[in-house]
């Protein structure tokens, strides 16, 4: 595989992401959602973040999508406005092959450069050391891990809280 570049995701891009989603959904502990969406749902999902100006990119070669990622609302309530949840997922090609922590690198620099003073990884699976080691390798602190939180393929699963500042993060109050 080429090293793909990070761009803007684009509509036309959603079948793929709903692909790559979908593989997650159904192969991996990545999500704890257990029946993935279909491209409509994908669709109206992409439509909803990027209307309200959140960032949402994929790493992109001529004719593959190798992942995507993008920021969200941490929590709904007007106080966390500053604060952003992240989501990265890749295609099972791309996996081991530092695109993840690309698409997390341009993603945090697209936060700067909005509003947003802290990033929020809620990673799931304790055991998925791939994520959690590309989160620490970015700069996120380990916050806490809350244990059997999650029921999927039969057992349960933890989620692990990683969190980073962006910009000046807390040292200041947003204009």
């Amino acid at each position: 595989m080429l090293a793909p570049d990070i761009r803007p995701a684009t509509p036309a891009d959603l079948p793929a992401i709903t692909a790559i989603y979908q593989d997650a959904v159904l192969h991996g502990t990545a999500t704890f959602e257990l029946i993935p969406p279909d491209c409509a749902e994908m669709t109206r999902r992409y439509d909803t973040l990027t209307g309200a100006g959140f960032p949402y990119l994929v790493a992109a070669t001529a004719d593959t999508i190798a992942g995507y990622a993008y920021a969200g609302p941490y929590r709904p309530r007007p106080a966390y406005r500053f604060t952003v949840e992240n989501s990265i997922y890749l295609a099972p090609i791309a996996h081991r092959r530092g695109i993840g922590f690309r698409l997390l690198q341009a993603l945090l620099n697209e936060c700067e450069t909005r509003v947003y003073r802290q990033m929020i990884a809620v990673i799931g699976d304790s055991a998925n050391a791939g994520s959690i080691a590309v989160h620490r390798k970015a700069g996120f602190d380990m916050i806490g891990t809350l244990p059997n939180v999650g029921l999927k393929f039969g057992r349960w699963l933890d989620t692990v809280m990683m969190q980073r500042a962006i910009g000046d993060g807390g040292e200041t109050i947003p204009d």
